[in-house]
């Protein structure tokens, strides 16, 4: 049989006006472009590019179309000291497997064991891998592998379990939760946007801390129930005067990398919803200063100054997060597949899993456990790399803004 294919590789130090000199060469000949990439990472081009010879060349003519393509191609590439290979390719059909995912790991540092450990699950579940890319490279060191072949879900699984073993982040998606539509981000605040536990700093400046500070880990670790554990925490307060409230929200420190998490996805088009089982009294400031669109939190009651110990209105606990998340999902008309939520804590299960993507931040073990993907390093923004946006579109972003 006649080849009528070629795959030409080239490579080499990138520089303007290379691709189109490549082009520029092939197009005096009589073939067509069937498929291309083209990758530069760290200044080093490859570019490959699958070529056919038209219909109306006979098969007799082929080789030396052929001939004429491989010449020309490495004199353009020689003359920009470039490095050229050529082969015959398998005609094939392209790719229209409806099991696509896309797979990001994210490590400080990133080491080869690991890459390989991952790729070779993937091909052990029946993955091919397509593309892989660079997606950031600080502070933390992120890369994506598209792929084919596998359902999404079939990893996730056996990909958690190399997270475990490499101690390092992976998030398995469909690629289908892809780049068109908007998506709605749900944020717990507490040891989330947040570094703080506003209840526990409550309790300390109550004179009640370590009382309240017990029951806020046993909370978290899903040891009591939340709204329960909420309750007998409110009540320690009871006495305590209005104003704690406001000293709260002057001592509360944003987690490292919130406001640039919240900036990108504002100008991204994403909706952000801030869901907490804390106070709406320290929320709103931050709400308000962070531009998310909405918040929804617990109320202390207040009278004559003072905190009473209980809650006005229904309490915003594991359910109460779930159903925010189905309501702000319904009123903004996103369906679920678009939406993200992240927390750290056994109260955040329930929302967590409802989420089409639910991320796990430097969370309790109950939660990590139900997530789809953690995050163990302490910066925030590091889970705009899990959503597959990269390190240069948030500088490019940052550099928009200040022009």
């Amino acid at each position: 049989m006649i080849d009528r294919t070629l795959l030409i590789t080239v490579s080499g130090l990138d520089a303007p006006g290379l691709t189109s000199a490549i082009f520029e060469a092939l197009a005096p000949s009589p073939v067509v472009v069937i498929d291309m990439e083209q990758l530069v990472v760290r200044g080093h081009l490859t570019l490959a590019i699958a070529v056919e010879i038209d219909p109306s060349v006979g098969d007799s003519e082929a080789p030396t179309v052929l001939d004429s393509v491989r010449k020309d191609v490495r004199l353009a590439a020689s003359a920009r000291n470039m490095e050229v290979t050529t082969r015959p390719v398998a005609l094939l059909e392209a790719d229209h497997s409806p099991e696509k995912f896309q797979v990001i790991v994210m490590g400080s540092p990133l080491h080869p064991e690991c890459i390989s450990i991952v790729t070779s699950t993937i091909a052990k579940h029946g993955g091919n891998l397509d593309r892989i890319h660079r997606v950031a490279d600080y502070p933390v060191t992120a890369i994506r592998l598209e792929g084919s072949g596998v359902a999404p879900s079939a990893l996730r699984r056996p990909l958690a379990e190399v997270s475990a073993r490499c101690q390092v982040d992976i998030s398995v998606q469909d690629v289908a939760l892809e780049a068109r539509g908007q998506y709605l981000v749900v944020l717990d605040v507490d040891s989330t946007l947040i570094q703080d536990e506003v209840v526990d700093l409550l309790g300390d400046l109550a004179g009640v801390g370590s009382q309240v500070s017990e029951i806020t880990q046993a909370a978290m670790n899903g040891d009591l129930d939340f709204a329960q554990s909420l309750e007998a925490r409110v009540k320690l307060l009871a006495g305590s005067p209005a104003t704690l409230l406001e000293q709260v929200g002057k001592m509360v420190t944003l987690t490292p990398g919130a406001r640039t998490l919240c900036r990108t996805l504002n100008r991204l088009g994403y909706r952000i919803v801030l869901v907490s089982g804390g106070f709406t009294n320290v929320i709103e400031p931050i709400a308000k200063d962070l531009g998310v669109y909405a918040f929804r939190a617990n109320t202390l009651e207040i009278s004559d100054g003072k905190i009473t110990g209980k809650l006005v209105g229904p309490i915003i606990d594991r359910e109460g997060k779930r159903q925010a998340l189905i309501d702000f999902a319904t009123q903004l008309n996103i369906p679920k597949r678009r939406t993200i939520a992240i927390g750290d804590g056994a109260n955040d299960i329930d929302m967590i899993s409802e989420a089409g993507l639910g991320v796990a931040f430097n969370a309790k073990l109950a939660l990590r456990e139900s997530a789809d993907t953690t995050v163990n390093v302490p910066y925030l923004d590091s889970v705009l790399y899990l959503l597959g946006i990269t390190r240069d579109e948030i500088v490019r972003s940052d550099r928009e803004r200040a022009n």
